[in-house]
């Protein structure tokens, strides 16, 4: 193969350079209309009753935990095997981090591990959890809600791995990620490597109204013109500022790019789900572990990680041979920022252990059959 063979790789195609350029010729190019379109399209996409779209996913993160009231010295709860800003987010509200191990089947947070921390702390020791649907593997979150419930934590689903995937629940229901049934707050990511690009970008899905409103105020400086909100009224220009909010708008152009991504979006994840299978029936019988799926379970396979012995000997043979096979994730505990703050090695062994194995192998729609073929050849020439 002559050219290179990333992980991830955007698809931008004539119908979304036409929705931008349509964009860049019209009256907004930012606070306008397509704002409010892809909100309304996201929402109805994931079955959520609103959506906040914003600058990039981080920004997601730091508005949900500053909606949901989080103050220094807060403790609240993650994965630590997720990408930094999953926990930076509610970091920059003063939040104290704790990292639960993972699932060795799912790599999500290990509700069992979550429930045993819980346990050992007096209730009210902790004010929430952000588990994350890793790779695209949806949390069960109706069982994170009933323990969010019982030590009355709230619940931010980082789905931005996940949009298109879903798990059945115990009714046998359908529950979309970032639904808004479960959690309180669920984030997505528009970065370019992610299920639907919009250069950077992100959206918050919720269907508590109260949350929604105050993410509306916090997403442009605290600042507010409606009637309903205003102290006091001196015409047509006059606005309040009610919050410290934060400028973590998006533009109408990257919007328009959303959205047009977005009527893809499916199809998109279709293609994912062959791609998966396809590598895990070349990789069955070998030496190559590769990722769990629950039959109750759609994967939305952002990623699609394997484990291997000789990782590094993988990672450089590939890179050889022009794959760029990536690492997801250094775990976060043992980030030197962190560990300034007290982490260790040992302390989520799971998670240590996996980091040690895992390779994220090239996954996209557009990747083609030759370039896949291409892959497995590879990485059977080096396990064999």
């Amino acid at each position: 193969m002559g050219n290179v063979i990333p992980y991830g790789r955007q698809d931008i195609n004539d119908q979304d350079i036409t929705a931008v350029v349509d964009t860049l010729k019209s009256d907004f190019l930012t606070q306008g209309p397509k704002i409010a379109e892809f909100e309304n399209a996201f929402a109805h996409y994931t079955g959520a009753k609103y959506a906040v779209v914003l600058s990039n996913g981080t920004a997601a993160l730091h508005l949900a935990a500053l909606a949901l009231r989080v103050k220094e010295g807060d403790k609240v709860i993650t994965s630590p095997i997720t990408f930094a800003a999953s926990a930076n987010g509610f970091r920059y509200c003063g939040a104290e981090l704790y990292f639960v191990d993972i699932d060795p089947r799912t790599y999500n947070l290990d509700i069992n591990k979550l429930r045993s921390l819980l346990e050992s702390h007096p209730k009210g020791t902790f004010k929430g959890v952000i588990p994350v649907d890793f790779a695209g593997y949806p949390v069960d979150l109706e069982e994170f809600c009933k323990l969010a419930d019982e030590y009355n934590l709230f619940l931010v689903e980082d789905a931005c791995h996940a949009p298109g995937g879903y798990f059945k629940n115990s009714k046998g229901e359908q529950v979309n990620c970032g639904n808004g049934q479960y959690a309180d707050i669920s984030v997505f990511s528009f970065h370019p490597v992610k299920h639907i690009a919009a250069g950077e970008g992100g959206m918050i899905t919720t269907n508590n109204k109260e949350l929604y409103d105050e993410l509306i105020l916090l997403r442009t400086h605290g600042i507010t013109k409606s009637e309903d909100l205003l102290t006091e009224n001196h015409g047509g220009w006059y606005y309040e500022m009610h919050n410290l909010g934060y400028n973590y708008r998006i533009t109408d152009f990257q919007a328009a790019l959303g959205i047009s991504q977005l009527s893809r979006a499916d199809k998109g994840v279709e293609r994912r789900l062959e791609i998966a299978e396809k590598y895990t029936q070349a990789f069955e019988g070998t030496k190559v572990k590769t990722p769990f799926v629950e039959s109750s379970v759609q994967h939305a396979h952002h990623l699609y990680v394997i484990q291997v012995e000789d990782r590094k000997g993988l990672y450089d043979y590939l890179r050889e041979n022009k794959i760029l096979a990536q690492v997801h994730y250094i775990p976060i505990h043992l980030m030197p920022y962190y560990k300034n703050l007290g982490w260790k090695e040992g302390d989520c062994p799971i998670a240590e252990a996996y980091y040690e194995h895992c390779l994220s192998l090239p996954m996209f729609p557009t990747l083609t059959v030759e370039e896949q073929d291409f892959v497995i050849e590879k990485v059977l020439e080096f396990v064999k």
